[in-house]
């Protein structure tokens, strides 16, 4: 079977239990697939999983890769190409495995160790921010994903993507960093934005200043987007249709 005709449940194992992963790896769990082991190293990511993925065993890596026909690698960028080449190094991927990363500033570059001992490469980035609770499986539904991935592997992505309930969207490999670039520029602004005007109300005396500014906040947003949102992408592509888009996450653990 060719890797577009994939189909059907698929044993995922994930490593990275932060905010991003525990979640991605709950969507994919009810969209039917098979949890086969999670990664969790701090305290805080034990506490995750045993809130959100109590029946998912919390494994070594070698094990988790070992076990699984997919592999979610949930870890922020700056780790994710020692984690790739750790693994090679240790001679845990094998073929026709898929890998996927959630980092927004890399394509499938940053996996070729893992390419090379025939692994099929996957980037897939949710533009959202994550509490790292069930509160973000909702807020999946509807969400833009990012995907990267060699062309005749790129639907297996898209499926992905469909199956937690997003729409996907394809980002070239050389437009990653700066895909990222936008992401965290939207993420960081509006963090510090909201802080800032909510530290003036509070300086005030004003008791909850947060639900105060909220509906102002919303709605600038939203008209701001409206004027950047002429209409819906096409066919999961970033083409635009004329006639008619952390910590908080940024797909960061």
């Amino acid at each position: 079977m060719r890797p577009d005709q994939r189909a059907g449940r698929l044993g995922v194992g994930t490593i990275g239990a932060g905010r991003v992963g525990a979640v991605l790896a709950s969507a994919l769990g009810g969209a039917g697939h098979a949890l086969t082991g999670i990664a969790a190293v701090s305290d805080a990511s034990r506490e995750r999983v045993a809130a959100m993925l109590p029946d998912v065993p919390v494994l070594a890596l070698p094990e988790i890769v070992e076990r699984s026909e997919l592999v979610l690698l949930a870890v922020p960028g700056e780790e994710l190409r020692t984690l790739v080449e750790g693994l090679a190094t240790a001679g845990a991927w094998r073929p026709g495995q898929l890998v996927v990363h959630t980092a927004p500033a890399h394509g499938v570059g940053v996996l070729e160790p893992a390419m090379l001992a025939g692994a099929i490469p996957l980037a897939i980035h949710p533009a959202m921010s994550f509490t790292g609770t069930s509160l973000d499986l909702g807020r999946l539904a509807g969400t833009w994903f990012a995907v990267t991935a060699p062309a005749p592997v790129l639907p297996i992505a898209q499926a992905l993507v469909v199956e937690m309930g997003g729409e996907p969207f394809v980002v070239a490999e050389a437009d990653r960093p700066a895909y990222a670039e936008a992401i965290d520029t939207a993420v960081s602004f509006s963090s510090a934005i909201v802080d800032q005007a909510t530290g003036i109300l509070e300086g005030i005396g004003m008791p909850r200043a947060g639900a105060v500014l909220a509906p102002l906040v919303r709605s600038a947003v939203e008209n701001a987007l409206a004027r950047h949102d002429p209409g819906p992408l096409i066919d999961g592509t970033a083409t635009i249709d004329e006639a008619d888009d952390d910590r908080p996450s940024g797909g960061r653990v």
